[in-house]
């Protein structure tokens, strides 16, 4: 791989892992385009960048829940504070993908990543996009929450939206575009939805990231190039996802979700046009081993 290569990873990755159009769908096709295998760690691994955005972009979120779960620690007591409240609710709304990625991760990637796959999973929930965006127009008030400390967050809705991100681990689902959805479901307006989404995807995305970098550890530090790669595309993944993120909320002020809902089912046909013709997956496509800590080399697969 390329420096440039490592670069354009990285703006793909920022740009697409926080707009609700399928980071996975994206990342397989410019895989593919270069070369590359459209498996492994090394795109696991930047999403660490975007992670990085995350904490960034919410400090000052991020930093009043961690004081109020310290004062619940000190105090033996859970949800003394809406703050610790909502700590304890991203924690509950993380467990059900955190459970089904960790026992079925690996068979998840071993049945549905092909770009045939891929489309047909992002028309889906793009349609249930538009549904959730119906529903919510359908809605004569909703709830808005401006610091996401609202007391009427309950942990049924925590949970329910947590089962929305557990169908992001279909790839070409969109983790954003399926806990947004979920939120819209639940009576969030667009814009909290979406602040929720992305606290909501701190526990996953960081556990997800560790365990790759961990598990491919050896790939992934083969050579200096490799690992400056992994810099490269790590760091340009965060400033990019930053931006996004910044984009992304303000244009749900204004906007519903429908113009993501068009692309993603123009997305979705595309893959599974290219799929059928043989452009895309006929090369690169690497099943994953049946050893889930086995790693798979970044290098172009033997046709």
């Amino acid at each position: 791989m390329q420096w440039w290569q490592a670069i354009i990873l990285g703006v793909v990755q920022g740009l697409t892992e926080f707009l609700p159009i399928s980071s996975t769908a994206h990342l397989v096709v410019v895989l593919d385009l270069f070369g590359q295998p459209t498996q492994g760690p090394f795109t696991t691994v930047i999403q660490m960048g975007t992670l990085v955005a995350v904490f960034v972009y919410f400090r000052k979120d991020i930093w009043h829940i961690l004081k109020a779960v310290w004062g619940d620690v000190r105090a033996r007591k859970f949800g003394t504070t809406t703050d610790s409240r909502l700590a304890w609710l991203i924690v509950l709304g993380s467990i059900p993908a955190g459970v089904v990625g960790a026992a079925l991760g690996s068979k998840i990637k071993a049945k549905f990543y092909d770009s045939m796959s891929i489309g047909v999973v992002a028309i889906v929930f793009a349609l249930l996009m538009l549904a959730a965006e119906i529903w919510h127009r359908t809605r004569k008030e909703d709830r808005h929450l401006p610091e996401l400390t609202d007391p009427d967050l309950t942990w049924k809705e925590a949970i329910w939206i947590g089962l929305w991100q557990m169908c992001a681990l279909l790839p070409g689902a969109s983790r954003s575009g399926c806990t947004i959805s979920g939120a819209l479901f639940a009576g969030l307006n667009r814009t909290t939805a979406a602040r929720f989404s992305f606290l909501l995807s701190l526990p996953v995305m960081l556990a997800a990231g560790l365990k790759e970098l961990f598990d491919g550890r050896k790939e992934l530090l083969a050579s200096q190039d490799q690992l400056v790669n992994l810099l490269i595309a790590t760091a340009v993944s965060g400033v990019v996802g930053y931006l996004s993120i910044a984009w992304l909320i303000g244009f749900l002020k204004r906007y519903s979700m429908t113009v993501f809902v068009a692309y993603r089912i123009v997305l979705g046909v595309a893959l599974i046009a290219l799929s059928v013709s043989g452009v895309l997956g006929a090369k690169t496509l690497i099943t994953p081993p049946t050893d889930p800590h086995a790693t798979v080399p970044l290098q172009p697969a033997t046709p």
